[in-house]
C-alpha cells in the first residue's frame, strides 16, 4: 500500500462553526491530518507527495460559478466588510431560486449550505490540496497500483457540484470517481463515513456509470438530515444505481460489518473496474461527533470485507476527528484491507 499526502492541506484553520445554536469550536482541524500521518510513517507505509493538477479535475464535478466564488470568497468577504474573519451565511434559499445573485451575501447563501464550512484566507489552497491528492492517488491506481490512500483534509463528501456544506469545499470522492470514470466503463463508490455523503449522491445521481453506497448513520437523527434515506434510489439514467444503508445512531461492530458486507454484495453485482473508498473513522465509539459505536478492532473486520472485492481501489480520507484512538483506527483499517486483499 502507499500513500499520498499535501503539507499545502494544513493551511486551512478553521476557527469555528454553528452547532446546536451556538458558536463553538471547529472539529476539522489540520492536527487531525497531522495524526494521520504519523500513523503511516509508524506503520511504514511510503508515503507520495501529491502532484498540481490544475482546474480540470475539479471543474469535471463543480460548477465554475462554484469554483470561482470559493477561489475568491475571503478576498471579497474582506472588501465588503473591511475587517478579517471567516466567510459565513446569513441566508439560504429555501426554494428552488430563479436567478443567481449578484451581491456577495447572496452569492455566499446560494453556495455554502450551512454554518460549518466556514472559508478563512486559506481555504481554497487547502481544498484544491486535498483534490490534488486524491487525483494524484487515483493516477497511481489508474496506472496500475491495486490500493493507495489518499490522506485528504479538508474532506470533500458533503460538497455538492454548486455548493459547500459540512466542513466540505471540493467533493475529493467524486473527483476520483470522476477521474477513473474516465479510464473504465463503471466505477462504484462505497462511503462509510458515519454521516451520509450527500454531495457524492447528488452528483452522481442521475449517472448509471458510477454505483454510489453509502453505509452511515440514520439522517433522520443525524447530518445531514434531508438526504441519505433508504427510499433514495437514484433518478433518470441512475434509478436503481444509488444505495442507502442508514443505521441507529450509535450502532456498533455488529450492525456496521453486516451492512458493509450487504453493500460489497451489491457492489460487487454491479462489477466495477474500480473502487473509490470514502473512508470516514468517526464511525467510532469514543470519537467526538458521537455518531457510532465502532471499535478499532473493528474497523480491521470492516476493512477486510471490502477489501474482499479485489477491485483497484482509492482510499479517500473523509471523516475522523481527534481523539486518542484516531490514530490506531487508520493503523487498525490499513492492516486489516492489506490482510484481505
Amino acid at each position: 500500500m502507499k500513500a499520498v499526502f499535501s503539507e499545502r492541506q494544513l493551511s486551512h484553520v478553521p476557527e469555528f462553526f454553528i452547532a446546536a445554536g451556538r458558536k463553538v469550536a471547529n472539529p476539522e482541524q489540520p492536527g487531525r491530518a497531522e495524526r494521520l500521518l504519523e500513523t503511516l510513517e509508524t506503520m511504514g507505509v511510503p508515503v507520495f507527495e501529491a502532484e498540481s493538477h490544475g482546474a480540470g479535475p475539479r471543474v469535471a464535478v463543480h460548477s465554475p460559478q462554484y469554483l470561482d466564488f470559493l477561489e475568491h470568497a475571503h478576498e471579497d468577504w474582506l472588501h465588503l466588510f473591511g475587517v478579517a474573519g471567516e466567510v459565513m451565511p446569513s441566508m439560504r434559499p429555501l426554494e428552488a431560486p430563479g436567478a443567481y445573485p449578484r451581491g456577495f451575501v447572496g452569492r455566499a447563501g446560494w453556495h455554502m449550505a450551512d454554518l460549518a464550512c466556514p472559508i478563512g484566507p486559506s481555504t481554497w489552497e487547502a481544498a484544491c490540496a486535498s483534490a490534488d491528492t486524491a487525483v494524484t492517488a487515483a493516477d497511481m491506481v489508474a496506472g496500475g497500483e491495486r490500493v493507495v490512500y489518499a490522506l485528504c483534509r479538508p474532506p470533500g463528501h458533503h460538497a455538492h457540484a454548486t455548493r459547500a456544506g459540512g466542513f466540505c469545499y471540493l467533493n475529493n470522492t467524486a473527483i476520483v470517481a470522476e477521474r477513473l470514470r474516465a479510464l473504465a466503463p463503471r466505477v462504484a463508490v462505497l462511503d462509510i463515513d458515519v454521516h451520509h455523503g450527500n454531495g457524492t449522491q447528488a452528483i452522481f445521481y442521475r449517472r448509471r456509470d458510477v454505483f454510489t453506497v453509502s453505509v452511515h448513520a440514520d439522517p433522520a437523527d443525524y447530518y445531514p438530515f434531508f438526504w441519505g434515506h433508504a427510499h433514495e434510489n437514484g433518478a433518470g439514467e441512475g434509478d436503481g444505481y444509488n444505495l442507502n444503508v442508514p443505521l441507529p445512531v450509535g450502532s456498533g461492530d455488529d450492525l456496521w460489518l453486516d451492512a458493509v458486507t450487504g453493500a460489497v454484495a451489491a457492489i460487487a453485482a454491479f462489477e466495477p473496474a474500480a473502487l473509490v473508498l470514502a473512508l470516514g473513522l468517526d464511525a467510532y465509539e469514543g470519537d467526538p461527533l458521537a455518531g457510532g459505536a465502532v471499535t478499532t478492532a473493528g474497523f480491521g473486520r470492516i476493512a477486510g470485507i471490502i477489501a474482499g472485492l479485489g477491485a483497484p481501489t482509492v482510499i479517500v480520507q473523509e471523516g475522523g476527528y481527534l481523539c486518542d484512538g484516531l490514530g490506531h483506527n487508520l493503523e487498525s483499517f490499513l492492516a486489516g484491507f492489506v490482510a484481505g486483499q
